[in-house]
């Protein structure tokens, strides 16, 4: 990379303990973070520098090191979001994150094989931005308005429909005619999971026989006032067309889990730092983000990838 202070190995390490080892660029208070070694008012990676490579860099360094991964790796991570845009399947969901104090979120779109960050609104906007108008592959994603848009199939997901019903039960006074409606939903899902049939015709046919069958269960309560499900009723009513995509697609599934997981790292890292501090360190995390869960999820050791990026020219 040219003659400078930091070397491959160096940048490579600083980016893999705030990435993978999610340790803090800021102290709290002259003992470091609750419960870590670092002393003086140190921050953990600028205690571990020093002590074990003997290293002294102030927080400055640290960032305009992470920053120079990021741009870095720029290339790479648009690779990542087209390897999303070609993806047949793909998942996505958002979380909440702060920046500078302001609120905002993070949006994931990810597949087996890759995971795509963005900071934006919570408009259908930066559904665009990232998948593109050519994007053809199949949507899974929970009931949130801003994918309703997406041109493409889309699959909603199972487990948020099923946690909501679920959570709809627990709540008193029991309804004897809620518990049968929600078993008879539960089961109807199970069947739909447990088919296994060769033939895309005949699973085309039983996606719509599914789909008739979810319906029949909730037209009863449609127009029922009084009835506790009715606002699950209308939900499904809504989305009854992309509630049985995983039935005609087997290889598409029937929850959005992959999303979930693929914001767990961030969210861990939310609950550190409380967000970034500006623009330009929301870009550098983001990118750092799609660097370390993309290699996170294809099993590589991620010291290794970040050196290889940096290693490579840049064009």
């Amino acid at each position: 990379m040219g003659q400078q202070r930091l070397g491959l190995n160096l940048l490579s390490l600083i980016a893999v303990l705030r990435e993978e080892g999610r340790l803090p660029l800021r102290a709290v208070g002259p003992a470091g973070p609750s419960g870590s070694a670092a002393p003086l008012g140190l921050a953990t990676i600028q205690w571990y520098l020093r002590t074990v490579q003997r290293l002294r860099l102030s927080l400055g360094a640290l960032v305009g090191a992470l920053q120079q991964v990021a741009r870095h790796g720029a290339a790479a991570a648009e690779q990542i979001r087209q390897q999303v845009r070609a993806s047949p399947v793909s998942h996505a969901d958002e979380t909440g994150w702060r920046e500078d104090g302001r609120n905002g979120y993070v949006w994931t779109f990810s597949t087996p094989t890759a995971r795509d960050f963005v900071r934006g609104g919570r408009n259908k906007e930066v559904v665009d931005e990232v998948l593109g108008s050519a994007c053809q592959g199949v949507l899974c994603s929970d009931f949130y308005a801003a994918y309703n848009h997406y041109p493409g199939l889309k699959q909603r997901c199972w487990a948020h429909l099923l946690r909501d019903i679920h959570d709809l039960g627990e709540r008193p006074p029991t309804d004897e005619r809620l518990g049968a409606w929600a078993t008879q939903i539960h089961g109807v899902y199970e069947r739909a999971k447990r088919l296994a049939s060769p033939s895309p015709a005949q699973r085309q046919r039983a996606r719509r026989r599914f789909q008739d069958e979810l319906l029949a269960l909730c037209t009863p309560f449609l127009q029922d006032q009084a009835a506790a499900q009715r606002t699950l009723c209308a939900r499904i009513d809504k989305f009854l067309p992309e509630l049985f995509v995983f039935v005609a697609q087997p290889e598409m599934p029937a929850d959005n889990n992959a999303a979930e997981r693929s914001l767990r790292p961030l969210v861990t890292s939310r609950k550190i730092s409380g967000g970034t501090r500006s623009e330009a360190g929301s870009a550098t995390k983001l990118v750092l983000a799609s660097l370390f869960g993309t290699w996170r999820l294809q099993g590589r050791d991620p010291f290794l990838a970040c050196r290889q990026v940096l290693a490579s020219p840049q064009l």
